[in-house]
C-alpha cells in the first residue's frame, strides 16, 4: 500500500532507493572482502594458486557472493512467494529505508536523466501501449469467448 501513495511516485522512488542500497552494499562488501596478499610468496589464503589469489585480491569474489545471496536469491523468493515476502516486517523496514534514501535527494539526478530519456525516446505511459485495466479485462473476456467457440466447433 505504501508503494502506491504519493501520486504514484513511491514505486519509482523505491526502485531508485533500492538501487542505492544495492550499490552501497556492493561497494562496502567489495571493500571488506578485498585482500592484499602478495601472490607468489606461498602465503596464499586457503593455499590456492597464485591466479586464484590475484582474483581474491580484486574484491570481485565478495561482489559475486553479494549478487547471488543478497540480490538474486531475494528476487527469486519475492517472485515465487510475493504475498509472504511483502507481508514480512523486515521487507517493510527495508522499503522504508529505500524510500528514505530517495527522499534525501541523493538520487535526484536520476529523475532528470529519466525525464530526458523519456523525451528523447518518446516514451508514454503504460496505458498507451497496453491499455487500461478495464480494456485489458475486456480483451481477456473476448479471448475466452473465442476459445469457447473453438471448443464448440471442434
Amino acid at each position: 500500500d505504501i508503494l502506491f501513495r504519493g501520486d504514484g511516485h513511491n514505486l519509482p522512488g523505491f526502485m531508485i532507493g533500492r538501487q542505492l542500497c544495492v550499490v552501497s552494499c556492493f561497494f562496502i562488501i567489495a571493500r571488506v572482502t578485498s585482500l592484499h596478499v602478495e601472490p607468489g610468496f606461498g602465503n596464499n589464503i586457503f593455499g590456492v594458486s597464485d591466479s586464484a589469489q590475484t582474483f581474491f585480491n580484486t574484491g570481485l569474489l565478495g561482489t559475486i557472493v553479494t549478487t547471488i545471496l543478497g540480490s538474486i536469491t531475494w528476487q527469486l523468493v519475492a517472485s515465487a512467494f510475493p504475498l509472504a515476502f511483502l507481508s514480512n516486517p523486515l521487507v517493510y523496514f527495508f522499503l522504508r529505508i529505500c524510500l528514505f534514501l530517495e527522499a534525501t535527494g541523493v538520487a535526484s539526478g536520476a529523475w532528470v536523466l529519466a525525464a530526458i530519456h523519456k523525451h528523447v525516446a518518446g516514451f508514454q505511459r503504460d496505458e498507451v501501449y497496453i491499455g487500461t485495466a478495464d480494456e485489458q479485462e475486456a480483451d481477456d473476456s473476448e479471448d475466452h469467448e473465442e476459445e469457447e467457440l473453438w471448443l464448440v466447433v471442434e
